[in-house]
């Protein structure tokens, strides 16, 4: 029944109720409806930023495995060098050598993860922390190997100590070991040492720890000193201008034992060095670890 203003004309409708339960039912779908589309178009919405945020982050991480893939070929590098340093170390010092296939560190057991189907990202992770787990045994098995020559080194320390090693004095070889122009005659002779040239009053040195057991002056090497240093080592040092030490003094790698000069059997300034090993010569420069030329 619809009622107008004071004016108008009263109507009457008739409304079948079936009508109003399927219009109620309408406007519910209609509702309902409208509320699941506006929450897969906000769904969508967030899906796509979390896609691109996703994206991004793993752009960052791609970067930073590519980066750390090339640290470990640096980490790599380093670690080689240090083999190196070690067969070195082992080869002086005559220490037992480590085989090659002991070095490789064999590893075994089941397959790795199957990888088909992932993306190049977890390939990557993958393969650095293969690599990373590789680089730890081996730096876990020379820190070992390294701590066995130190070992070694200790319990031979006093030897190293009274071997001769260094260079006994500043300047110039003149004249090398082995079959060399005698100055004064022209022929050849043996040269038992080194001769290495400077100035007068150059201060001379011990090469290593030892005890001076002479110092004496003779035509031939004029001023000269020698010194034992236990383990069948003895070195001389000839032609010199002035003593420092006395029969009997020990000395230590380093100490000034002498000053150079010209005495004896000499054409100018210099030092004539030998190494006596056993009561046999040996060429000096055998012996000089800091032997740069």
């Amino acid at each position: 029944m619809l009622i107008p203003n004071s004016m108008g004309i009263l109507k009457q409708l008739n409304i079948p109720v079936v009508l109003i339960y399927v219009s109620a039912f309408a406007v519910l779908a209609l509702l309902v409806g409208s509320f699941f589309l506006s929450a897969e178009f906000f769904s969508a919405k967030v899906d796509q930023a979390e896609l691109a945020r996703l994206r991004a982050e793993n752009a960052r991480l791609q970067e930073k495995y590519e980066q750390l893939r090339w640290n470990l070929v640096e980490v790599n590098e380093r670690y080689n060098e240090l083999v190196q340093k070690e067969i070195k170390i082992r080869t002086i010092f005559d220490l037992p050598e480590i085989n090659e296939e002991e070095r490789l560190l064999g590893v075994g057991g089941p397959s790795g993860p199957d990888l088909t189907g992932t993306s190049e990202l977890e390939k990557d992770a993958v393969a650095t922390e293969v690599e990373v787990d590789r680089i730890l045994r081996l730096s876990r098995f020379e820190l070992e190997k390294y701590g066995e020559i130190e070992e070694s080194l200790l319990k031979v320390k006093n030897r190293l100590d009274h071997t001769p090693s260094i260079w006994p004095t500043k300047g110039w070889v003149s004249r090398g070991y082995g079959m060399k122009f005698d100055p004064f005659t022209g022929y050849k002779q043996m040269h038992r040492g080194v001769d290495i040239a400077s100035r007068t009053g150059t201060p001379i040195i011990a090469t290593a720890d030892g005890k001076v057991l002479q110092t004496r002056t003779d035509n031939m090497m004029g001023k000269y000193i020698v010194v034992d240093h236990g383990y069948g080592f003895r070195t001389r040092y000839g032609h010199l201008s002035q003593f420092k030490v006395k029969p009997g003094q020990k000395v230590k790698r380093g100490e000034v034992i002498g000053l150079m000069g010209s005495t004896g059997y000499s054409t100018g300034p210099h030092l004539h060095y030998e190494v006596i090993r056993n009561g046999k010569f040996h060429n000096p420069r055998n012996y000089i670890l800091n032997d740069m030329s």
